[in-house]
């Protein structure tokens, strides 16, 4: 019935933005207090995202943050894993091939003294920023609009708020723009392949920790691990610039792939706590 549809939609508009203000407010009052270094980004994002999904989680669902997708079992183990296979074997595609093709090689950082600590500590950082990251857009917002519009309606969409996030990054260009989009519909369709986040947190974390490992630019951000960097031969419309490799065209080409690679994958499907009403149905 007609009225019975306009209700659903407006508990579904409220649930979403009671969601999205209390993650707002967080992240304001986080951007106050914090600086624009990448520890500060990571935890302006991890701390809103936690407090706002178990917020909305107790309120609504009656329910515990872990039921956003984060209970953890022999299958969480096991996606989380071929997600991290999937991020660094996709990061060592676009940077060990122009290696092997001799359009990159590793030079030395004058001055540079890398320290396990500070490897370890990086470490924790990029995984904070990617568990942040995919609690606040493949989270409780997305889980409930996957729920009722399905997922072809909701991914993509959530996919340019992903990228959108990033248009502030230092170094970014319309195609590290676009690239970050690409990601966001990429790392959406790999909560709906899994009904979980740790398959998405795992195809973030594999790529973002690869990266700066390989002596390149994340996102815009600098991190110097190893002690080497990667010295590119090619034009910045490759190599990504000073976004990274990122901003380039060889991540827009593993993109594909990737989303292959997740489609094939031997995924365990778990039943999304937001999305059981729809499966039921």
């Amino acid at each position: 019935m007609p009225n019975e549809k306009w209700a659903k939609a407006l508990g579904v508009a409220l649930r979403v933005g009671v969601y999205v203000l209390f993650v707002v407010a967080g992240m304001y009052l986080c951007g106050k207090l914090l600086d624009l270094s990448l520890v500060a980004a990571a935890v302006g994002v991890f701390l809103p995202a936690v407090a706002g999904n178990a917020l909305v989680m107790r309120i609504f669902e009656r329910a515990t943050l872990a039921e956003i997708g984060m209970g953890w079992n022999r299958s969480s183990i096991r996606n989380l894993l071929a997600g991290l296979a999937g991020g660094t074997g996709a990061a060592c595609v676009v940077l060990v091939l122009p290696v092997v093709c001799r359009l990159a090689d590793f030079q030395v950082v004058a001055g540079a003294q890398p320290r396990w600590r500070t490897l370890l500590f990086v470490t924790g950082v990029l995984l904070m920023g990617a568990v942040g990251e995919e609690m606040l857009f493949r989270g409780y917002a997305f889980q409930v609009l996957v729920g009722n519009l399905g997922p072809f309606a909701t991914v993509l969409p959530f996919g340019v708020l992903f990228g959108l996030a990033h248009a502030l990054n230092p170094g970014i260009t319309p195609l590290g723009l676009f690239n970050s989009m690409a990601w966001g519909v990429l790392l959406g369709y790999a909560f709906v392949r899994s009904g979980d986040l740790w398959l998405p947190i795992g195809l973030h974390f594999g790529w973002n920790w690869a990266l700066p490992l390989f002596g390149t630019g994340l996102s815009g951000f600098t991190m110097e691990l190893t002690g080497y960097a990667l010295h590119w031969r090619i034009g910045a419309v490759w190599s990504g610039g000073d976004y990274g490799p990122e901003g380039g065209i060889l991540t827009s080409m593993v993109v594909l792939p990737l989303a292959l690679y997740l489609w094939k994958a031997p995924i365990r499907r778990q039943r999304a706590f937001l999305l059981r009403d729809s499966e039921e149905a």
